[in-house]
């Protein structure tokens, strides 16, 4: 039976990885992230481990460990000599499957307390946090729940013996109907996997959340975060342009009276007190090109040019034409709102005309003066493309370094901070890039004691003394990478963008086959495996995965921009 559903999709992603997500996608019908009905499989083969507020673990034990030829993040399938132990998702609330003969499934609590039976169902009660999860089996069958209440959770289950497993299973593996096949089979097999967490990481409209949304990831950030939806439509671009659509218009929609545009925002309605980089001006760009939508264009510019505003009246104290981030009094995070949040050229905990902050701006201008083009409104095409050409300008002119050759924040006193990060290659995505800043920029990127890493481009050079395993603080990240190959590009620079997209995927793949996940970040130098990196702190055992101590698996962003490097290569 796993042979039929291979036989439709080849090459689908087949590595158990402890961490990876499983649950219901919004791309599928009703989500529920109050919920935290999410799982991620577990430390042992073939365990899931439940995100409710308090943990549930379902256990499966099996004589032989069998093959797994599936593993999704709504389908698990694994071949053994006592026949296929298969789950997949029927509903949001609802896991169905079929084991072995010799499979033992057990429910309990993940710090040991067993589920209770309750007229031979077993169920996880919660008074607390009210809810339940509840395990039913029927011969080979078995259904797995959730419900606000004991009896719920078991009406569910039961029903869920009365699926189709098998058909359940073929209709969540539908959705690779819509990814492009790559001839290598171990890229297509990368592709399927990060279109895989893209789809798990996509939610339906719930709470505060009108559209189709996106997440980091189901656990553990769960929220929709600026910058990272961005990312995330980019890729969803080539399979779903309206599903892409949407999650910019999610964010979009939770635009301030102001102008602000949060960072965080819950389905609950919470929101976050400060933003992220604005980029959404070229996220709507470019879902623009695919969708060719004029309404969504008319939609978005009047919110695009309040929060561009309100930017430029917030974020830059001195009045220079350039920004800096908001600085918090957390060392942990000093700059949350960068998104680069331990970088250590936040250290200093001081305001700094910042090159990453000011570039964007100034790009996220010149989206917007196209948009209004594109709207047919000449006058405010002309006024944010100066305003673009400014900001620009004044890059060039305060923040480029000569006897560096980089680009560098400065202080509020006009002191270059002198800390080589990734940052001072933002400026490749100006289009008067000067050509002399051009070639000292590629001579750093391959330069060996900088940021020629063995996995380029670290977040922080090599040289740097802070340079660490530690999130911002060395690791390579794929978002930045993506853009400084865009500008490498835009620049006529394609071998060294090539060599760089290159040793990007293979990386990621590398770590893929290893662990069956895609990872938050990864260690430049390639020495320390991701699960083993810091995260804002030292990496603690044994591995949590809702404590944000390690490099988070199945991370959206790094799927969207491997798939879209990947989508490049066919």
């Amino acid at each position: 039976m796993i042979s039929d559903l291979l036989a439709q999709y080849a090459h689908l992603p087949d590595v158990w990885g402890e961490g990876a997500l499983f649950a219901f996608s919004g791309l599928d019908g009703e989500t529920n992230a109050a919920s935290g009905f999410v799982a991620t499989y577990g430390r042992a083969r073939y365990d899931l481990l439940i995100h409710t507020p308090q943990q549930r673990l379902l256990e499966v034990r099996m004589a032989h460990p069998g093959t797994v030829r599936i593993a999704t993040g709504d389908v698990l399938a694994v071949e053994t000599p006592c026949g296929d132990l298969l789950l997949a998702y029927a509903a949001w609330h609802t896991l169905v499957g079929v084991a072995p003969e010799d499979a033992l499934l057990t429910l309990r609590f993940e710090d040991g307390t067993p589920a209770a039976e309750v007229d031979g169902v077993w169920v996880a009660a919660d008074e607390a946090h009210g809810d339940a999860v509840a395990l039913a089996a029927r011969g080979t069958r078995f259904a797995l729940a959730y419900g606000r209440t004991a009896a719920e959770a078991q009406a569910r289950a039961l029903a869920g013996l009365e699926a189709d497993v098998w058909d359940v299973a073929a209709a969540r593996l539908a959705s690779f109907a819509v990814v492009p096949t790559i001839a290598s089979a171990n890229a297509d097999r990368l592709l399927k996997k990060c279109f895989s967490v893209m789809k798990v990481n996509t939610l339906a409209a719930e709470g505060a959340m009108q559209q189709t949304w996106s997440t980091p990831d189901r656990v553990p950030h769960k929220d929709m975060w600026l910058w990272d939806s961005v990312f995330h439509s980019l890729a969803m671009n080539r399979f779903h342009p309206r599903v892409a659509w949407d999650f910019l218009k999610g964010v979009l929609d939770t635009q301030q009276p102001d102008g602000m545009i949060p960072h965080q925002s819950s389905v609950s309605g919470w929101r976050s007190h400060i933003t992220q980089p604005p980029l959404l001006a070229w996220g709507v760009w470019e879902n623009y090109q695919v969708l060719r939508d004029r309404e969504t264009l008319a939609y978005a510019l009047p919110r695009l040019e309040a929060y561009l505003t309100w930017d430029l009246a917030h974020r830059d104290r001195n009045q220079n034409g350039l920004l800096e981030w908001w600085i918090e009094g957390n060392v942990r995070s000093r700059s949350g709102e960068s998104g680069l949040d331990n970088s250590a050229r936040f250290d200093a905990a001081v305001p700094l005309d910042a090159v990453d902050f000011s570039v964007w701006a100034a790009v996220d201008m010149g989206y917007v003066a196209r948009i209004a083009a594109a709207l047919g409104d000449a006058g405010r095409a002309a006024a944010w493309a100066a305003r673009a050409r400014r900001t620009s300008a004044a890059v060039h002119r305060e923040l480029w370094d000569e006897e560096n050759g980089f680009y560098f924040d400065r202080t509020m006193e006009g002191a270059f901070t002198g800390i080589k990060a990734a940052s001072g290659f933002m400026p490749l995505l100006l289009d008067d890039l000067p050509v002399a800043h051009l070639r000292r920029l590629a001579r750093w990127l391959q330069d060996p004691a900088a940021f020629a890493a063995p996995f380029p481009v670290p977040s922080l050079a090599l040289s740097e003394p802070a340079f660490s395993t530690d999130m911002w603080r060395g690791p390579t990240w794929l978002n930045l990478n993506y853009f400084i190959i865009i500008g490498l590009r835009r620049h006529g620079e394609h071998e060294l963008a090539q060599w760089l997209a290159d040793k990007t995927l293979q990386h990621v793949a590398k770590y893929y086959e290893r662990y069956g996940v895609l990872f938050e970040f990864y260690d430049a130098r390639d020495e320390v495996p991701p699960p083993l990196c810091d995260r804002k702190g030292p990496h603690q055992e044994p591995y949590d995965i809702r404590r944000k101590m390690d490099s988070i698996r199945d991370y959206h962003w790094t799927a969207a921009i491997a798939a879209l490097l990947l989508l490049e290569m066919r």
